[in-house]
């Protein structure tokens, strides 16, 4: 097996989202030794870096092989109700930070909306008090994808690509979302 740099550890380790406690309990190697390798204070020996780098890549494996929807989904659901006004969902946006959000009749979802697409529609000639007052489920867009929590990653990647999220459920009760913020943190 070929090895990348000891210098590409910490990068490797932090790409899989684990701690230096983690690695060292995969490997066999102690936390202050990876710690050290890590910050360049210390050369590790080629046995200490073939044990670091196959731990690694077993975790590695390991998390491709079970990633599902809920392991990646945010578990804060930001909804908003389909007969609220757009207003209320611009300042719900401004005040969360979130770009879009799903639209929900009761629990059930029925659209979407976004900073995308309350733009396009004061570019169509909406004014934005005309829009403000406007009920969203005159203007939402099509709902998100809604997947169970224990699909692999790999099929809820294929529907990001026509989605600009998708909900994840749980017995029939969505319990989380994913972005393509939340993709990209798997990189």
């Amino acid at each position: 097996m070929k090895f990348p740099p000891a210098t590409d550890i910490k990068r490797i380790r932090k790409s899989l989202d684990i701690t230096q406690t983690e690695l060292a309990a995969a490997s066999g190697v102690s936390q202050s030794t990876i710690a050290k390798i890590e910050r360049g204070t210390m050369s590790a020996s080629y046995d200490t870096v073939v044990k670091l780098f196959e731990a690694l890549d077993g975790l590695k494996q390991t998390e491709n092989r079970t990633l599902t929807a809920a392991d990646v989904a945010s578990d804060k659901v930001v909804t908003i109700q389909s007969d609220a006004k757009v207003h209320q969902a611009s300042d719900l946006m401004r005040s969360t930070g979130y770009s879009q959000l799903p639209v929900l009749k009761g629990e059930v979802p029925v659209g979407s909306i976004s900073e995308r697409g309350i733009f396009e529609l004061l570019r169509q000639g909406s004014t934005m008090e005309q829009l403000g007052q406007t009920v969203i489920s005159k203007v939402m867009d099509e709902s998100y994808p809604v997947v169970a929590d224990s699909t692999p990653i790999s099929s809820v990647t294929s529907l990001m690509g026509s989605s600009g999220a998708v909900l994840v459920s749980r017995k029939g009760k969505i319990v989380g979302m994913i972005t393509n913020a939340d993709i990209l943190k798997l990189i």
